[in-house]
């Protein structure tokens, strides 16, 4: 049997300037802590046999994984481009709006449509890839959107738009 799976699409290249800036610091703090994992690396190198030396191969995970977002973020910040403006039709949901939407229950819940790479739940920020954010650019106050969760259509009417908060 295969394991082979389809490549991921593409994530949009849109960020906002906070959202890069948050980017930038991590890879700053990527840098200053490889240094501190580094030292300990070598510490832990030079304590003897690293077969059985748990330090050494726990710090040599924690490099690899370092190294691994710093390659990440050097490859995707280049590639990024920065929203800074809003756009001129302020009526109309576009990248990095505050959405308040009414769901079929009747409560209010409000997104910010932000780039893939600022994707934070617990802000409620939502990604301008996700199926939410799809169907809802270029809709306006008080149009409707459905979209299909585990196979249930689940209903959305737009109460507001606003591009700064």
């Amino acid at each position: 049997m295969s394991r082979w799976k389809p490549p991921q699409a593409k994530s949009s290249p849109y960020i906002t300037q906070a959202g890069y800036q948050v980017l930038e610091n991590e890879l700053r703090g990527l840098w200053d802590k490889r240094k501190d994992v580094t030292a300990a690396l070598s510490a832990a190198a030079a304590e003897g046999d690293r077969s059985e030396n748990a330090e050494y191969i726990y710090r040599k995970k924690e490099l690899r994984g370092i190294d691994r977002r710093i390659h990440y973020l050097q490859k995707r910040l280049p590639s990024l481009t920065v929203v800074t403006q809003a756009p001129s039709d302020q009526d109309k949901i576009f990248f990095g709006a505050w959405v308040t939407l009414e769901n079929e229950s009747g409560e209010p819940v409000t997104y910010r449509i932000v780039g893939a790479d600022e994707l934070n739940p617990a802000k409620n920020y939502i990604s301008l890839d996700s199926p939410l954010a799809k169907v809802l650019l270029k809709k306006t106050y008080d149009d409707e959107v459905t979209i299909v969760i585990e196979q249930k259509p689940v209903r959305y009417t737009v109460l507001d738009i606003a591009y700064s908060q």
